[in-house]
């Protein structure tokens, strides 16, 4: 599904260049589940936003599906993400002036299902994720657990062809936590390539393959025992 070949991305600070991530080779075969782990500040996110096509400004090359997203325009890339991706993110990311209901549906504006099926699929959602009391409210007006519910509702509606979490259950309580890590491992099942970046064993073990980055470099891969990488000084 995808190749990251020599991937870097670093910025500018008055200290001189600070790199985030490091030549980065990477294969993601379609229909696997991916955690990726390390200690903060790793480029943990910062891979995930890069896969999600959010971040634009680094270098190496990037195939999508065959496709070369390194030589795609931005407009490209977007589409790209809206028909394929779904993320679900550490903030939340929620549109303050769409309701619940608005902000569930959104992805499934980008895809050619008519409008009743869209709202079917909407109330299923907020059926699932026990949100049908609060489908016309703001994000403002939820609580940070019902806000990353949301937001979880919101990645998989369109059942994608990826799906990147970014610690998704940090704000959850554990049933709710396992209830979300158990969607996720049904979609995975479902044909869904599932890329999630946590802290937690619990939801690790979840994975089938385990990435571990540190200070920028992909340091160990379970799909690639015989890693070895050589970090040099940033």
């Amino acid at each position: 599904m995808i190749q990251l070949k020599n991937l870097e991305r670093s910025y500018k600070t008055p200290a001189g260049q600070f790199w985030v991530l490091r030549r980065v080779n990477l294969e993601i075969r379609e229909g696997e589940f991916i955690t990726i782990m390390g200690p903060s500040g790793a480029g943990k996110s910062s891979l995930l936003n890069v896969l999600a096509l959010l971040d634009d400004t680094w270098q190496g090359e990037y195939w999508f599906r065959g496709q070369a997203v390194h030589e795609m325009k931005r407009k490209q890339r977007a589409d790209v993400a809206k028909r394929n991706i779904g993320m679900v993110f550490q903030s939340y990311h929620l549109l303050d002036d769409l309701t619940v209901r608005e902000n569930i549906d959104l992805p499934l504006s980008y895809k050619d299902i008519p409008h009743r099926q869209r709202q079917s699929m909407v109330a299923d959602a907020l059926d699932r994720f026990q949100m049908v009391a609060k489908k016309d409210l703001f994000p403002s007006q939820l609580s940070g657990g019902q806000q990353q519910l949301v937001g979880v509702a919101r990645a998989v509606i369109h059942k994608p062809a990826l799906l990147l979490a970014d610690e998704p259950t940090g704000n959850l309580h554990s049933s709710q936590a396992k209830e979300i890590m158990e969607l996720f491992r049904e979609l995975n099942q479902q044909g869904t390539t599932v890329v999630q970046v946590t802290h937690s064993e619990a939801n690790a073990a979840y994975g089938s393959r385990t990435i571990e980055l540190r200070d920028a470099w992909v340091v160990s891969d379970t799909a690639n025992p015989e890693l070895q990488t050589q970090a040099v000084p940033r």
